[in-house]
This record gives C-alpha cells, sequence and structure tokens, in this order.
C-alpha cells in the first residue's frame, strides 16, 4: 500500500487465502467492474495487495502496478508513493485504489495527484474502511490516518474535482462480527506504539475461514442489485469530469 510512514507490506503477502482478502477481490468485483471493464490502460495503487485487485487486471487491457512496498511488485511494476505519483498528466483511463487513500497524509494530496493521472472521463473506483467508532489498535499498526462514512468518503472525492457515480458500504453480512471484535478490542485496551512492516491478522481456524468467506458473499447478491446501508468498508466509483 502506498503511504508516508513505515509500514509498507500487506498481510495479503503472506496469507493471499485470508477469508477477508478474497471476499473484498469478489465484492469489489461485483461493485466496480462495470465502471472499469474494457479501459486500455489502468493503474493499480497499492498493488503489493494483489488478490484484491487480479479481476482488475482481467477487466483492462493492460494494468500498471504501483507500491511503496517492492515484495508485492512484478517485474514492470513501480515502487513510488501515491503523494507523488511517478507519471504523466492525465496518462490512465483507470485508476484503482484498494484501503490505500487511508494511508494518505494528506489525503487531499493523494487524490489530486489521482485526478492529475487520471485522463477525462476515466473512472477512479477505491476502498476504504468505514467508521470513526471502529478505531482500535488495529489501524494504527496498519498505518491508517482515518476511517470513513460514505458521506465523508464522497465529501472527500468531490473536493478533489470528480464525480461520483455510486458510493455504498460493503460487508453488511458480517458486521456485528466486526462490531463485537472492536467492541473487544477496545474493552481490552489493545494498544500499539505505531505501524509495523506487516501487521498481525486476525486468526481464524481453516473451518472459519471457509465459513466467514461463504457468509460475506451474501454481499455479492445484495450488491449486484444495490447498495449496502452499512458495514465495515466502503467502495466508490468516480469519474474525472
Amino acid at each position: 500500500m502506498t503511504s508516508t510512514t513505515p509500514r509498507a507490506g500487506s498481510a495479503s503477502i503472506g496469507a493471499p487465502n485470508y477469508w477477508w482478502y478474497v471476499a473484498r477481490a469478489e465484492l469489489l468485483e461485483v461493485t466496480l467492474r462495470d465502471r472499469t471493464e474494457e479501459a486500455a490502460l489502468a493503474l493499480d495503487l497499492g498493488s503489493a495487495d494483489g488478490p484484491s485487485a487480479s479481476w482488475l487486471r482481467d477487466a483492462v487491457h493492460r494494468t500498471v502496478s504501483l507500491d511503496v512496498d517492492p515484495r508485492g511488485l512484478g517485474s514492470d511494476g513501480v515502487c513510488g508513493s501515491a503523494l507523488a505519483l511517478p507519471f504523466e498528466d492525465e496518462t490512465f483511463d483507470v485508476v484503482a485504489a484498494f484501503d490505500v487513500i487511508e494511508h494518505c497524509d494528506p489525503e487531499h494530496d493523494a487524490l489530486a495527484e489521482v485526478f492529475r493521472v487520471l485522463r477525462p472521463g476515466g473512472a477512479f473506483v477505491m476502498s476504504v474502511p468505514a467508521y470513526t467508532w471502529a478505531w482500535t489498535d488495529f489501524d494504527i499498526a496498519n498505518g491508517h490516518h482515518r476511517r470513513y462514512t460514505r458521506t465523508r468518503a464522497v465529501t472527500a472525492v468531490e473536493r478533489a474535482g470528480f464525480r461520483v457515480q455510486r458510493c455504498t458500504y460493503a460487508f453488511a453480512s458480517v458486521f456485528p462480527l466486526f462490531a463485537a471484535e472492536r467492541a473487544l478490542r477496545k474493552l481490552r485496551r489493545l494498544r500499539a506504539d505505531g505501524p509495523v512492516d506487516i501487521v498481525q491478522l486476525p486468526q481464524v481456524s481453516p473451518l472459519a475461514n471457509r465459513a466467514l468467506t461463504a457468509v460475506a458473499r451474501a454481499d455479492r447478491f445484495a450488491l449486484s442489485r444495490g447498495d449496502l446501508p452499512f458495514g465495515s468498508s466502503v467502495f466508490l466509483a468516480a469519474t474525472r469530469p
């Protein structure tokens, strides 16, 4: 993920089959693929988190990957920051930032860079974590600067000059478990000193991993038909005028 903090690596590098990464890829695809289909050139920001963007590489003709962490990049990837993208103005037809913008400070600078490198009429698709009340040590360890509501995400993107086409919550089906886990973390008063290189994921058994993946797939059906009123993530699609 792109960031200005010491943290660099996505936990997905070592756990690509973890239920949340598998489910997020499926939910992102059903929500956002139609905004990116058949584009000529896409930029995948934070592409060390490869499992969430595999569908994007299938949807467009060519994808350029950028991340501050070279471990998640292929031989043709670019090591760099979302705050200073090493590309010319109006280069890409699509820019994707899946759980990236919350790592960037100032937020506006990152969104301004996305706007700059996107061609007029191009699509910006992103996901960010939801709800400030859910902030815990896990966010600190991940190098987050903020969490979002749907309104907060729309406002930030529109201020950067984009026109928002769709914004929805996701992971509604597992939201009670998410809320309970965050409440437990607060009760236990878990602390983090700061961002870490690769964060430790909550451990689940292989059976629970399969079960959570299956439960989260209920969102896929719902998102194919409309927006969700709550969830632990926010998904957004916008265009550059």
